[in-house]
């Protein structure tokens, strides 16, 4: 019998997502709503797989997904997020993913995932192996956001959500010094000059969820 932790801050998901599976196959299910209550059932308890949910509240998730490998170098971790953006999914797979798939994909794609990691293998969503298609096939020069770090990626994307320096600060456990710091680096490599233009970017090219 397979051990599958679920990481998500809403317990319909949580309750929706168990719903599913148990119905394909016989699984204990262990739940967190944080990442470092799962961090912390990581490195107690022995798991087949984790289901990592991408919005998470009290973490950063490239941070999350990194100290689950940290702990267990081999565990098995499928991103459950909401867009098919290639930067972050490429991001995410380098940090040791093994799957990523989007939140509306059709139940069965779900099931397929859940098991593919679980076997040893990796997976891909539709919507974003067709995404990364597009993206190879363009034959373009590399967007500006690719040329940053994986931090200072976060901090894009965070900028862009809405997020004040404070509350950026204290979701990645850093100084209000270090945020501004990543933000006048963010501007400097990007070719921009205020927030604004980051945010309208990072909103243009879908680095972030405004729904």
């Amino acid at each position: 019998m397979k051990r599958l932790l679920i990481v998500d801050g809403h317990v319909v998901i949580r309750e929706g997502l168990k719903d599913i599976l148990h119905a394909q196959s016989e699984i204990v299910f262990g739940e967190a709503s944080t990442a470092d209550a799962a961090l912390r059932l990581v490195e107690e308890q022995n798991w087949d797989a984790v289901i990592l949910d991408l919005a998470q509240g009290d973490r950063s998730s490239l941070d999350a997904l990194k100290e689950f490998k940290q702990i267990r170098r081999r565990l098995p971790v499928l991103v459950l997020g909401t867009q098919p953006g290639h930067d972050y999914a490429r991001r995410l797979f380098k940090a040791g993913a093994s799957g990523y798939i989007t939140k509306d994909s059709p139940r069965e794609e779900l099931v397929k995932a859940v098991c593919k990691v679980m076997e040893g293998g990796t997976y891909v969503s539709s919507a974003l192996a067709e995404n990364l298609v597009d993206y190879l096939e363009t034959g373009s020069e590399k967007p500006r956001h690719e040329e940053l770090s994986d931090r200072e990626y976060e901090v894009l994307t965070l900028i862009a959500s809405g997020k004040t320096i404070h509350e950026m600060a204290d979701l990645l456990s850093l100084s209000d010094k270090t945020i501004r710091a990543y933000r006048a680096r963010i501007l400097n490599t990007m070719g921009m000059k205020t927030t604004a233009e980051l945010i309208h970017y990072a909103v243009r090219n879908n680095l972030v969820d405004l729904g």
